[in-house]
C-alpha cells in the first residue's frame, strides 16, 4: 500500500513505522517545524502533503491518507469528495472535539444527561458567574490543540480556586488573545472512556473501554498532562457503547465521519454522564489498543473503507500503556537545553515482538543510534497485555525497565485504581458486559 500521513506532530509515528516494517510505502507530513525531526532517519517525510496526492491516486485502492488531528476535517471532506480514501474524521467530527458545547448538544440529542456547563470568551464574565454560582467546576479550553496543562479541576466548593486561576489568566492575556473555554459542573463518579471505529456508515464490532491516568504524578497528583498511562480492554464495553456511541451513528454518517471516535464519561448511581469527545486517534491510546489487535492497522483500515465487513478480531484481557517522558514534559520550555538529543537505549534480552511493544514517539535515528527529538519530551509508551490488569501492567513495566534515557520518568501506579476500584464500581452498577474478565 501507499500511505500518506498528515498531522501536526507526527503523533502516529509508531503506526507509520509499523507500516514500513510490513513493506508498505509511507510518506508523512509534519506541520509543526519543531516536530519535523520526529522519526527522522526512520520515516520518509514530505514538505507538502498536497504534492503527494497524485502519488496516492496512482495507487488506486491501495492508496490511503491518514489524518491524525482533529482540525483538518474540511480537508478530509473535500478529499473524500474527490475520490480519495481517507481515515481520520470530518469537519463535523472536529466540531465535536474542539467545540465542547457542540459536543454536549450532540449527546443531549441522543437522550444523555449532561452536566450544566457554560461557554465563555471572557475571563471576566466567567469570574462574574462563579461569584454568583458557587460550586466545584471543571475548566476546559476549547480547541483540539489547546494546552491541556491549562485545564483545571476545581477543588473548593466556593469556586475561589478557579476564580483565582482565571484572574491569573486574565492578567497575562495578550491584546490579540481570544479566550475560548468552558466551565462544567464537577461530577462525582468513575471516569471511563468508550471508543470504536466508524466506517462512514456503521461501527466495527471492536469496541474498547479505557481508563486514562491524566495527571503527571502517582496518586493522581500534579498537572493534567493529557495521559500518563491507560488501561484498555475490548471486552465488557458494549453497554456503555450502546448508551453513548451507538446512537450517534446517523449523525456520524451525515457528518461524513470515518475513523476512530471516543467519548469520555462519568458513571455514577444516576447513570452515564458524557464529558467530551476524542474525534481522532487517541495518543497513546492507539498504540495501547494495538497490543490487543489480531490484525495490523492496514487490514482494519481497508475493511473500514471497503465496508464489506464489520468484523474486527481482538484478544481478550487487558492492555496497559505506560508513558515514558523526559524533562520538561508536560511543558516545552527548556527542552532544548534539558533533554533534546539525549541517547535512547533498549537493553538486550527482548524478542522482536517485545521490542515492537515499546512504541517510541519523539525520537530520531542519527548514525545508527536513537536519540530524543521533537519538542516536548514525550518519548513513547511501553505497552503490555495480560488476562488481568495486573498482568498487563506488569508486562508494560517490565518493558519500560529495558528503556534507558537520562532522567526518564514515568508513573508507577498505572492500573491500580482500575483493578482495586473502578472495574468493580462499573460492574456493581451494571455497566460491564458478561464477557468482561475480572480485573
Amino acid at each position: 500500500m501507499r500511505i500518506l500521513g498528515v498531522g501536526h506532530f507526527n503523533d502516529l509515528a509508531s503506526m507509520y513505522g509499523g507500516f514500513v516494517a510490513r513493506g508498505h510505502e509511507v510518506r508523512v507530513f509534519v506541520e509543526e517545524p519543531a516536530y519535523r525531526d520526529v522519526y527522522r532517519g526512520l520515516l520518509q517525510t514530505t514538505a507538502d502533503w498536497r504534492l503527494e496526492l497524485q502519488w496516492i491516486r496512482d495507487a488506486g485502492d491501495d492508496g490511503l491518507i491518514i489524518f491524525e488531528c482533529a482540525d483538518k476535517g474540511s480537508e478530509q471532506d473535500e478529499l473524500r469528495k474527490s475520490g480519495f480514501r481517507v481515515i481520520g474524521g470530518s469537519q463535523w467530527g472536529d466540531n465535536l472535539e474542539a467545540n465542547r458545547e457542540f459536543g454536549q448538544q450532540a449527546l443531549r440529542g441522543i437522550g444523555l444527561p449532561t452536566a450544566p456547563s457554560y461557554s465563555f470568551s471572557s475571563y471576566a464574565d466567567a469570574i462574574d458567574l462563579l461569584r454568583q454560582e458557587h460550586g466545584r467546576y471543571v475548566l476546559k479550553f476549547n480547541g483540539a490543540n489547546s494546552l491541556r496543562t491549562r485545564n483545571y479541576i476545581g477543588q473548593l466548593d466556593d469556586s475561589s480556586d478557579i476564580v483565582a486561576l482565571l484572574k491569573k489568566y486574565k492578567g497575562t492575556e495578550t491584546e490579540d488573545e481570544q479566550p475560548d473555554f468552558l466551565l462544567m459542573k464537577y461530577l462525582q463518579g468513575t471516569e471511563v472512556g468508550v471508543g470504536a471505529y466508524f466506517n462512514g456508515r456503521e461501527f466495527l464490532d471492536g469496541v474498547c473501554i479505557d481508563f486514562e491516568h491524566k495527571r503527571f504524578f502517582p496518586g493522581d497528583l500534579g498537572e493534567l498532562t493529557g495521559e500518563m498511562g491507560t488501561i484498555v480492554s475490548y471486552r465488557g464495553a458494549r453497554k456503555l457503547f450502546n448508551a453513548a456511541l451507538a446512537p450517534l451513528a446517523s449523525q456520524l454518517t451525515h457528518g461524513g465521519y470515518c475513523g476512530y471516535i471516543n467519548v469520555n464519561l462519568i458513571v455514577n448511581d444516576e447513570g452515564v454522564w458524557p464529558l467530551e469527545f476524542t474525534s481522532r486517534f487517541g495518543y497513546p491510546g492507539y498504540a495501547i489498543c494495538e497490543a490487543l489487535h489480531e490484525e495490523p492497522w492496514e487490514v482494519i483500515f481497508q475493511r473500514m473503507l471497503a465496508r464489506h465487513s464489520l468484523v474486527m478480531p481482538t484478544q481478550t484481557g487487558f492492555a496497559a500503556g505506560v508513558v515514558l517522558t523526559v524533562p520538561p514534559f508536560p511543558y516545552t520550555q527548556g527542552y532544548e537545553e534539558l533533554s533534546k538529543g539525549e541517547p535512547v537505549f533498549v537493553l538486550p534480552g527482548l524478542t522482536t515482538e517485545e521490542k515492537a511493544a515499546i512504541r517510541f514517539a519523539e525520537v530520531e535515528m542519527v548514525d545508527g543510534s536513537m536519540i530524543t527529538s521533537g519538542a516536548s519530551g514525550y518519548i513513547g509508551v511501553a505497552t503490555g497485555k495480560g488476562e488481568t490488569v495486573k498482568e498487563a501492567t506488569d508486562d508494560a513495566y517490565r518493558l519500560a525497565a529495558h528503556v534507558v534515557i537520562p532522567n526518564m520518568r514515568y508513573r508507577l501506579d498505572i492500573g491500580e485504581r482500575v483493578r482495586t476500584r473502578d472495574w468493580q464500581v462499573l460492574k456493581s452498577l451494571g455497566w460491564l458486559d458478561d464477557d468482561a474478565l475480572p480485573a
